[in-house]
């Protein structure tokens, strides 16, 4: 059996992780989320996957290039996103037999995928139940588990059902017939959706319900934190492939990679993963669930708690990473800080897209895009994302989004600016 991974959209809502990679390549415990999907697949049988592609394309070839496994993988270039049926269109000179499709900012597990891909049923929608129907396309499934209709996000509270379109599909090759028939939704896109809806007025398309414990969804940055616990519920034990120092004392599950030190005097509370070539100390105190990934250096007097450090980033000295996510070759000067509780102790919230979304969490810190540099004693405020590439002055407090490739400084709170951080960037700084 083929499947098609849809992984063309530039995950907006993820910025600013995405701003450097596109979303299925952001690793999380040493595989990327493109990785695990591919190993599921194979788990089930799947030979062959296509990869529908489009933001940073070469990104995205270059890790197929260098991918090792069961699976036949291919590439498909999208070219301008227009929509998931317009992906599926890009790819149907490959379709020839009955297919999985996924979207790309998934993980979905073994249980999940076999429902749908061994179903008696030819044409299958996955389906999930969750608490906020109104962010989904929701489903209207009749009594005996037929598709009706598929309904994109209702307005809250005028929502069918709570059962919402899961992201993973059997299809035939007929829906390739339905796609071209298809007209751009109010947002200009050709949708899948519509032409499964489409399909289920003229044959029967069958809806199978998948365990929330078998399925999680990547959408907003704060779910990679998410994602990581899952990951490292399952760690048993500890597994020492590198090196742990004498006065280094671990508590809990761990994996340390090959290559990877924990150096004397770092106090380790599992579950923990720490990447191949990391240095974890000394003197560090790291609470899981963390996930520290390849070539990462976490020095003296740094705290490191329910955190991701993504490759080859630097937190040396006195500062402090709580409830955030740290991008790739990010520099963390010495006593930055990372709040992550708001004084009245609400839920943190977050911009995305422009909207202020709340995260439903009680305790949450920063989104920090790769290349960023922070200059010593930066505090930066719960749910605040720092644009990959950009700046923070020495001293600042970081009390609102900054932009990628910008320049921020603070003359206290509230009192701020952003400047674009220009090419000649060391003349910039001295202007400063």
């Amino acid at each position: 059996m083929k499947a098609v991974i849809l992984a063309a959209g530039r995950g907006e809502r993820l910025q600013p992780i995405t701003d450097t990679r596109p979303k299925p390549l952001i690793p999380i415990a040493g595989k990327t989320l493109l990785q695990r999907t591919l190993e599921k697949l194979a788990e089930i049988g799947v030979d062959e996957a296509i990869i529908v592609g489009s933001y940073m394309i070469n990104a995205l070839r270059n890790a197929v290039k260098g991918y090792e496994g069961r699976l036949h993988v291919r590439l498909v270039d999208q070219g301008e996103p227009l929509g998931t049926g317009h992906a599926l269109k890009a790819a149907s000179s490959l379709i020839d037999e009955d297919f999985l499709l996924i979207y790309g900012d998934l993980m979905v597990e073994k249980p999940a995928l076999l429902k749908v891909s061994s179903s008696k049923h030819d044409v299958i929608v996955g389906a999930i139940r969750v608490e906020e129907p109104w962010r989904y396309g929701v489903l209207v499934v009749d009594d005996q588990g037929r598709l009706i209709n598929i309904v994109e996000k209702p307005p809250r509270g005028e929502e069918p059902s709570n059962l919402v379109n899961a992201g993973v599909y059997r299809l035939t090759p007929e829906i390739l017939d339905f796609l071209d028939t298809l007209k751009p939704s109010p947002r200009g896109e050709l949708e899948l959706t519509d032409a499964l809806a489409m399909m289920a007025r003229e044959r029967e398309v069958r809806v199978v319900e998948l365990d929330r414990d078998e399925w999680f969804e990547i959408g907003y940055p704060w779910d990679l934190l998410e994602a990581a616990k899952r990951i490292l519920g399952d760690l048993s034990g500890q597994v020492v492939e590198g090196e742990i120092e004498p006065g280094a004392r671990v508590k809990g599950p761990i994996y340390v990679a090959p290559n990877a030190i924990i150096r004397s005097g770092a106090y380790i509370k599992g579950p923990v993963y720490v990447g191949e070539g990391s240095e974890v100390g000394p003197n560090c105190y790291v609470r899981g669930p963390t996930i520290i990934e390849r070539d990462v250096r976490i020095g003296n007097a740094v705290e490191v708690k329910a955190s991701i450090v993504l490759e080859h980033s630097r937190i040396s000295h006195l500062s402090y990473v709580g409830d955030s996510v740290v991008g790739e070759h990010v520099n963390l000067g010495a006593g930055t800080i990372t709040a992550n509780l708001r004084f009245d102790d609400k839920d943190v919230k977050v911009r995305v897209k422009g909207q202020v979304v709340s995260s439903g969490r009680r305790k949450l810190g920063a989104f920090i895009g790769g290349y960023v540099k922070t200059g010593i004693n930066v505090s930066i405020l719960p749910g605040v994302k720092i644009g990959a590439y950009s700046w923070i002055i020495p001293g600042s407090i970081v009390v609102a989004d900054v932009p990628p490739r910008s320049i921020y400084k603070s003359r206290g709170y509230r009192s701020y600016e952003v400047k674009p951080l220009r090419l000649d960037s060391e003349q910039a700084l001295k202007e400063e």
